[in-house]
């Protein structure tokens, strides 16, 4: 049986994931990566300039609202993602669907039990039909101008009563999440900054030109989970069961028709494609500063092999990635800017000199690149947290 080093992992992690040697447009790397996080708005912005050899804010602005190759998408783990148009009814398929019908079922049940309507699913399908309407015709709108003119999406609930956390909170915006989680309607123009979210919602085949097609669900769950181990493999059954937010039984099944083949990892069981067994060759050393929630600081569920002792530094608790510093395959810290907005390094462990010459030399660039602008990750790790006090 093949057996992976972590040290042959990290070679791989670095090239494929446009760590060591930049992608050659933005589209390889999204399409390579399957998306990239876009929870926090910074995120795919940041996420491209470390692995681009030139870019600029008005590069994936282009890609997302001009030419429109690419689309902010509600998918894997009822997460936000930056993703290919292409690849939309492969990502709709396998792993939108069913975060649209946990959410539908969700919504239609919170709509009955704040007595809001008697019939849960009729009320949703009244306020589709009257959010698809009015978006034909009048274009991109946002949700407080979407609330404030359709009656049919008023009403509200309490998601937790008696609790601090609950209160009277309106249903229009889960409305929205399901009618965009379906493939109804899309994230457009972005009326804030490229570090906040104020999109304006239209109808996807307004906004494509055309409705995008449909997938299979085994054909959609195959062409995914071969293009993620392609670029995040060698990986375990629960890593890919944990990255695409679906069941065990799930992941077993994509594997068994992509004809992954089982390798060794440290002793651990884990699936690699039949044409990706070649040794991967050693690398020149290399640096990285990755934003929050980044796609290759989240990419696994087992992760000891690249954070070490770090994970509750640079993870909250709820499973959030931080800002993260990267030397030759391993998170070796973090970063945060300080109040004059120069990047800052917050190492975690001594990387020798050249390791310190390469991550400044990093921050340097980073903090030209970002020229003031404040960034801060919408779910701070307790390391970046600390750097607020």
């Amino acid at each position: 049986m093949r057996t992976f080093t972590d040290a042959e992992r990290r070679a791989r992690l670095a090239r494929r994931h446009f760590l060591s040697a930049p992608a050659g447009s933005i589209d390889d790397a999204v399409a390579g990566l399957v998306g990239l996080h876009a929870t926090d708005p910074a995120t795919p912005y940041l996420s491209l300039r470390a692995r681009l050899a030139s870019f600029s804010v008005a590069d994936l602005d282009a890609a997302l609202y001009e030419r429109r190759f690419l689309v902010k998408h509600l998918a894997m783990r009822r997460t936000l993602w930056v993703v290919g148009v292409d690849d939309l009814p492969h990502i709709q398929s396998a792993a939108s669907d069913r975060v649209a019908d946990n959410e539908r079922r969700r919504l239609v049940a919170d709509v009955q039990k704040a007595g809001v309507a008697d019939d849960g699913e009729a009320w949703l399908d009244r306020a589709r039909d009257a959010v698809l309407a009015y978006l034909a015709a009048n274009g991109p709108t946002s949700a407080r101008q979407l609330r404030a003119d359709l009656p049919e999406l008023a009403g509200t609930y309490d998601p937790a009563p008696g609790k601090r956390w609950g209160g009277t909170t309106p249903l229009s915006p889960r409305v929205l999440t399901v009618l965009s989680v379906r493939g109804d309607i899309v994230r457009g123009p972005n009326d804030g900054t490229w570090t906040t979210s104020r999109p304006k919602w239209t109808a996807v085949s307004d906004w494509l030109g055309e409705a995008p097609g449909s997938s299979a669900p085994e054909s959609a769950r195959a062409q995914l989970v071969r293009t993620w181990l392609r670029t995040f493999g060698p990986a375990t059954v629960n890593d890919i069961k944990w990255w695409f937010g679906n069941t065990l039984t799930w992941a077993r099944h994509a594997l068994r028709d992509i004809e992954a083949v089982e390798v060794d990892l440290n002793g651990a069981p884990g699936f690699v494609l039949p044409d990706d067994l070649d040794e991967e060759p050693p690398l020149e050393p290399w640096a990285a500063l990755l934003p929050s929630l980044d796609v290759t600081t989240m990419g696994w569920f087992d992760r000891d092999w690249y954070l070490g002792d770090h994970r509750s530094q640079v993870f909250d608790r709820n499973g959030n990635a931080g800002p993260t510093a990267w030397w030759n395959g391993r998170v070796v810290g973090g970063w945060a800017q300080d109040d004059d907005g120069r990047v800052r390094l917050q190492l975690l462990e001594d990387v020798g000199r050249d390791g310190r010459k390469a991550l400044q030399r990093r921050a340097e660039e980073l903090t030209e690149w970002l020229g003031g602008v404040r960034v801060s990750p919408r779910f701070p790790s307790p390391l970046s947290a600390g750097s607020r006090r």
